[in-house]
């Protein structure tokens, strides 16, 4: 696509020289988006926003905190009370956390329902799927930061499943505490990994970007776009969609900061961490919910071969990772779920387990909690493993649109 011609003669001279103002028309006013994306399609940019404002906090939050297992308590006390609207930023973090994984899971879900992650998209999804994995990791290390009882005991079982990995287990662990306990060298650890991992993010979501504007976006009826008429440009269309949409959510975000601050926060987290006490029920943040209630659901030998705790380590990280072949699982010719009557109801069948699987997590490990996450688990996987690929199959789709300006015209009454 040629550049535009610039009239500002300052803008022409700069961008004659780094092509900013160009790559910046080519990605909003030359880039072409489908042009019936509802809101679903908005929260990819809000995913982006709440980084920006995570990673804008954390660093006013870093100049003020502590890594240190005798003064982190107090730092986070001192941001509280006497830093200057410390209260807020901390609130603004921490409250941040939750609304990032709010947004990316209803992202994620969105994809899974309008088969965004289908060819030729697989790499866009596949990144997705590499960005999600390292949020988790960061927001992991953050919560160990306050060093409340939840951080600390979070961080000992967590880190403790990698010595169900046989010959390396106990390295990785040691590696991970820099010791032989979570200590002062395994706050430092985090919260320098806490700090750079994030800009790391910012890496991956710019090649999840560029990935998406070779590709296009995908749409809810799932065909491509074949003619002009198919497409509008993103700016200032969805621009203003998008901003509409931020105003709504930030409504929402501000609500839980000013109201209801620690409303997804655990009150353990309030009590200065103390190696002789172990709470009563240690459970992760509720975005970490389903994959723990993964991990504890595998409670027997797997072949007389895996043991268990190795074995519930390797289903919670393959809850994730089968994520990423899911271009291959899913054999259906038809991306979205519009047209696939039967794999619609599915999806909802597996929304409504993975919620199930959240309840699940946050309660004790005993009966009649430990079967109920075993038959989740157990669906879960054979949502992926055999639902998927059998329904590519036998499912009969509904006939598709000829194209996305034919279905929005006729919709509109236009046509």
């Amino acid at each position: 696509m040629s550049s535009p011609e610039w009239k500002n003669p300052v803008i022409k001279w700069v961008d004659s020289r780094l092509p900013v103002f160009s790559m910046m028309h080519h990605s909003t006013a030359g880039y072409p988006t489908p042009r019936n994306l509802n809101y679903w399609w908005n929260f990819g940019s809000l995913a982006l926003t709440v980084l920006i404002v995570m990673v804008v906090s954390g660093i006013i939050l870093a100049m003020q905190y502590t890594p240190n297992t005798a003064m982190a308590f107090d730092s986070v006390e001192r941001i509280m009370r006497d830093v200057n609207y410390g209260w807020l930023i901390r609130y603004v973090h921490m409250n941040g956390a939750s609304m990032f994984f709010i947004v990316v899971y209803i992202h994620i879900f969105r994809g899974f329902y309008y088969g965004s992650y289908k060819g030729p998209r697989e790499i866009l999804w596949i990144i997705g799927v590499i960005i999600m994995l390292l949020m988790m990791g960061t927001a992991f290390m953050g919560y160990v930061l306050p060093w409340g009882q939840m951080s600390l005991w979070g961080a000992t079982v967590i880190t403790n499943l990698f010595s169900a990995f046989p010959i390396v287990g106990e390295y990785i662990v040691t590696l991970l505490w820099g010791g032989f306990s979570v200590d002062n060298p395994t706050l430092n650890r985090f919260f320098a990994l806490h700090y750079l991992l994030p800009f790391v993010l910012f890496g991956l979501v710019g090649l999840h970007l560029w990935a998406l504007h070779e590709v296009k976006s995908n749409n809810p009826l799932g065909i491509e776009m074949k003619q002009p008429e198919d497409s509008i440009p993103f700016h200032p269309y969805f621009t203003i969609k998008d901003l509409f949409g931020m105003g709504v959510f930030f409504m929402f975000f501000l609500a839980f900061v000013f109201w209801a601050p620690n409303y997804m926060g655990h009150p353990d987290n309030y009590i200065e961490a103390n190696p002789l006490v172990t709470p009563a029920h240690i459970v992760p943040e509720w975005y970490f919910l389903p994959y723990y209630a993964i991990l504890r659901a595998v409670t027997f030998d797997i072949f007389w071969i895996i043991p268990a705790k190795l074995g519930g380590v390797i289903a919670m990280f393959a809850s994730i990772l089968v994520w990423m072949a899911l271009p291959w699982l899913d054999r259906s010719k038809v991306k979205s779920g519009k047209f696939r009557p039967v794999y619609k109801w599915f999806f909802w069948v597996f929304f409504a387990n993975f919620v199930f699987l959240g309840y699940l997590g946050g309660m004790p490990a005993e009966e009649p909690y430990v079967t109920m996450s075993q038959m989740a688990t157990a669906y879960y996987f054979i949502h992926f493993f055999v639902i998927m690929p059998l329904l590519g199959k036998l499912e009969k789709t509904v006939d598709l649109p000829e194209s996305i300006a034919a279905s929005v015209l006729k919709k509109s009454g236009d046509a």
